[in-house]
């Protein structure tokens, strides 16, 4: 028997090199993003176990998780580390006045993801084979490099270096307001690549149904990979009579942040990729009972950024799934993860395998503490 002694949270402010523009900033309805918020949760045990993990937020939100995580953290000293789903919930009681969605469960999910992190490595094993790995190794496509605020010549250059990195796919935004824009920059990306490389584009819900609609049968020619959130997040029904409409798979569910939420898209068969988020949905715990019901509902799998998490979760995932590359988090963690033949390689690390450089403690902006250390 051990129990939880000692609990720190951190939040971190990590700059941006060059602000990020997407359809939401192109159509009015978000500045570009120039940093992101991380809250970082370290937890220790009595017989010397330690856990690391990090949820974030983009544009907003972060001083909010951090202020909840602050309020229910305490409630974990004493508890057995083993009892994951038992912690989980006597922490979303410990917040029951927000909710179970939001603010409230991404703050949950950094405690949630340290003590996955903590149970596999006092295993001895990476999180994928403490999960119940299907693979070593998942397909993995980048996104960083295919931002609206590159020009088009950037974009092609940076999907060559994506290539030679041994990154198996390119994913480019879409949804400007001009869509003829968007047809040229897709168009030119295409015939660089080629016809084999996996191609994937992602309107960031900018479309109305009408829209999505003569877009999407406009790509058809494309042989894309999916078309990612052509609606809003929350439109169920217009992701499911577009799927229907389509032969291109259509994916959303980034920018949902519960279980529940996502139950909607998988009841009416909204989408043909699910791209749920651990620290969005609130953690390890809830990610793997969506999981469960996504597969067994026949989905794929392309979990939403984070790939330091993403991976070993992809790769528990019965079905063969991708996971997102972005090198934006690399200054945090002293590890990095490796590309090859187009998969990104599980590491055999023990639990999520990183631990937090010197320049991720110097952009925390506060600390705190509950428990002995």
């Amino acid at each position: 028997m051990d129990s939880i002694r000692y609990v720190e949270l951190s939040t971190a402010t990590l700059p941006l090199a060059t602000p990020i523009s997407d359809a939401k900033v192109l159509t009015g309805r978000q500045r570009p993003m120039t940093e992101i918020v991380f809250l970082f949760a370290q937890i220790r045990t009595e017989q010397g176990f330690e856990g690391l993990g990090f949820s974030y937020s983009k544009r907003a939100g972060g001083p909010a998780q951090y202020a909840h995580a602050r309020e229910v953290a305490a409630d974990l000293l004493g508890e057995d580390p083993n009892d994951i789903a038992k912690v989980y919930t006597k922490l979303l009681w410990s917040g029951a006045s927000v909710g179970r969605s939001g603010v409230a469960t991404q703050a949950i999910a950094a405690l949630d993801i340290a003590l996955y992190d903590l149970k596999a490595k006092r295993a001895g094993l990476s999180l994928a084979k403490f999960l119940g790995s299907h693979r070593d190794s998942v397909r993995t496509y980048n996104t960083s490099g295919g931002f609206l605020h590159a020009p088009l010549e950037e974009v092609l250059a940076r999907a060559d270096e994506s290539l030679a990195a041994g990154i198996g796919g390119v994913k480019i935004k879409v949804g400007q307001p001009d869509q003829r824009e968007d047809l040229r920059r897709l168009t030119a990306v295409r015939e660089h690549l080629g016809p084999d490389v996996p191609l994937m584009v992602d309107a960031n819900q900018q479309w109305d149904r009408t829209s999505a609609l003569r877009m999407g049968r406009a790509f058809e020619e494309f042989g894309l990979v999916w078309i990612e959130e052509p609606l809003d997040a929350y439109d169920a029904v217009g992701h499911a009579d577009l799927a229907r409409a389509l032969d291109t798979p259509i994916a959303t569910g980034e920018m949902l942040s519960s279980v529940g939420e996502h139950l909607a898209l998988v009841e009416h068969r909204s989408a043909d990729v699910i791209q749920p988020d651990a620290p969005r949905i609130g953690g390890i715990t809830p990610f793997l009972r969506l999981a469960a019901i996504a597969d067994q509902a026949g989905l794929d799998l392309a979990p939403h950024f984070a790939m330091e998490i993403h991976l070993h979760l992809a790769a528990a995932y019965p079905r063969e799934p991708w996971v997102e590359h972005f090198e934006w988090l690399n200054p945090l963690f002293e590890e990095r993860l490796e590309t090859v033949d187009g998969r990104m390689v599980v590491p055999d690390r023990p639990g999520l395998g990183f631990t937090l450089t010197d320049q991720a403690r110097a952009w925390t902006t506060d600390s705190v503490s509950f428990g002995a250390r």
